[in-house]
């Protein structure tokens, strides 16, 4: 049986990626120790581990997580409070498939996608 679904995205750089997560998303970091390129966070049901990639080219990265939410419209005024990066077509909008979405990019250009039903 399957319990858990951690993904592991890369980063260039551990302490800008920490920053971002803990300082912007309201992540903590759950690492039991402080293991050289690597790092794991989480936030509330949600955790996201990272290995370090340091030649890791932003434009050529096409990392991405999808995020459920029940607090879609708070986390995107948050988004936009905070100044994350929101790509183009990554603002708050309903999709065809009954989810309303809003999308960032990380440092290191990896996309979460923040979703939640409209059913």
């Amino acid at each position: 049986m399957f319990t858990a679904i951690h993904p592991k995205l890369p980063m260039r750089n551990k302490s800008i990626t920490k920053d971002f997560y803990i300082s912007k998303l309201g992540f903590i970091d759950i690492g039991i120790s402080d293991f050289d390129g690597y790092l794991m966070v989480q936030k509330d049901n949600i955790e996201i581990h990272f290995f370090e990639f340091k030649e890791l080219n932003p434009k050529e990265n096409y990392g991405q997580v999808y995020i459920r939410t029940s607090n879609i419209e708070v986390d995107y005024q948050l988004a936009l409070d905070l100044k994350l990066n929101i790509p183009q077509l990554g603002h708050l909008q309903t999709k065809p498939w009954l989810q309303k979405e809003f999308s960032i990019l990380n440092p290191d250009n990896n996309l979460l996608t923040f979703g939640q039903s409209t059913i």
